[in-house]
């Protein structure tokens, strides 16, 4: 069965299908097509082109589709999120108001920690139905790619909890869905005092255990200033390798960490956060097959420095945006938001924005030859808008309903059901 979207006003994000991801100068500009067309067919774009050339047989079957001039995007990817978690953690909101920093509020045991306690306290079908309202909140907002990590369990059988039910995400929901494997997000309480038998632990149990059930496509470490050190980490991504697990890389959050440069050393699809990198860092990544992706949602709740976008771009190097979804620090998995904060706090055009929401995302979680723009071939996860005047309205006016419909798989997603599926 086909689905043909007719009287499309623009086709946003067009690219090649050899395209992974944009560099510098490459992120200035996003293709469009106006006046277009665009069909669908076992889930996927099936073709694509100017209104004045489609032939539609009226014996065809299939569903036509009137855009009314709206347009037609693919969905934002979000390479870095921690949404499936218990309950939330608002009562540190008002220890943020009162000043207390992320460090501050992690030292007195909270943060990290907290999450950990209530997921240990949470059976894994309640863990999954609470994860799916976040999963159905995202997709009708224009999501439609999504790394999760885990990292709220802290011991083996907890980290085992989330990750299958990420699995289980990924089976229902439509997304495209990409999991982390987090252990290295905080030492768990039972091991205070004794970070080095935690990594021990991370190295010699939990990664063998993530292994053996196929649970994780990545791992992570948050390689920074107060959790773990450079040669922690490098432990850590050593022993993944051996079970052939690629690295992402939380760093340079709260302090300049070198976990930049750990992650690069490790081939690292991306190292996460930036809001604390020098010229050094810059150099460090040229060259490499390493996405920096940038979290201005976190600066933002945080009131930390924004990263230093402009200057990655002025390098040559590509960027990536996400979320960072979490109950603590960015409790927000609102792509057009982050797509605003990257025109409103960083400088970065509306087209840089987008493609670092879209593409250079999808790249981040390794799914670039599924999603992230308008090709033939890739999954039919894609947005059509109301009328909108232009691709800047989108950040511009960031808080005006824009969505008429969300695709996944060429399927409607219905933003009122707790799955699209």
């Amino acid at each position: 069965m086909e689905t043909l979207i007719i009287n499309i006003n623009r086709l946003t994000g067009i690219l090649p299908a050899e395209t992974r991801r944009l560099c510098g100068a490459e992120m200035d500009k996003v293709q469009v097509l106006e006046d277009a067309w665009l069909s669908i067919r076992d889930g996927k774009i099936a073709a694509f082109g100017p209104m004045s050339e489609l032939k539609v047989e009226k014996t065809a079957p299939g569903r036509i589709i009137d855009a009314g001039k709206g347009d037609v995007l693919p969905t934002f990817c979000d390479p870095h999120t921690h949404l499936v978690y218990a309950g939330c953690r608002d009562g540190e909101f008002r220890d943020k108001i009162a000043g207390l920093t992320y460090e501050e509020i992690a030292a007195r045991g909270g943060g990290i920690l907290n999450s950990a306690d209530l997921l240990h306290e949470t059976g894994e079908d309640e863990l999954y139905r609470q994860a799916m309202e976040r999963i159905a909140e995202i997709s009708a907002m224009g999501t439609g790619a999504v790394e999760i990590k885990s990292g709220y369990g802290l011991t083996t059988e907890d980290e085992l909890k989330m990750l299958r039910v990420i699995r289980r995400i990924r089976k229902d929901s439509g997304l495209i869905v990409r999991s982390n494997f987090l252990g290295a997000h905080a030492v768990g309480r039972a091991y205070t005092g004794r970070q080095s038998e935690y990594v021990d632990l991370i190295c010699m149990e939990m990664i063998p255990a993530v292994a053996a059930e196929g649970l994780a496509d990545f791992v992570d470490v948050f390689c920074d200033q107060g959790f773990f050190t450079v040669e922690e980490t490098a432990r850590i991504l050593e022993t993944a390798a051996r079970y052939g697990i690629r690295p992402k890389i939380h760093a340079n959050e709260l302090a300049v960490s070198g976990g930049v440069q750990v992650g690069v050393a490790w081939n690292a699809l991306s190292v996460d956060h930036l809001e604390r990198t020098t010229d050094t860092e810059i150099e460090a990544l040229k060259g490499t097959e390493t996405m920096p992706t940038m979290l201005p949602g976190a600066s933002f709740f945080l009131g930390m420095p924004y990263g230093r976008a402009k200057d990655y771009l002025a390098a040559g190097l590509p960027l990536a945006l996400a979320s960072d979804y979490n109950p603590g620090s960015s409790p927000s998995g609102n792509m057009r938001f982050v797509m605003a904060l990257g025109c409103i706090r960083m400088r970065l055009t509306p087209e840089q924005a987008f493609n670092a929401c879209t593409i250079n995302a999808a790249y981040a979680m390794g799914v670039s030859e599924l999603a992230g723009s308008i090709t033939v071939g890739k999954t039919a996860n894609l947005i059509l808008t109301r009328p909108i005047p232009s691709l800047a309205y989108i950040a511009y006016a960031h808080q005006t309903p824009f969505i008429r419909s969300v695709f996944l798989q060429g399927k409607p997603v219905d933003s009122t059901s707790k799955s699209p599926f």
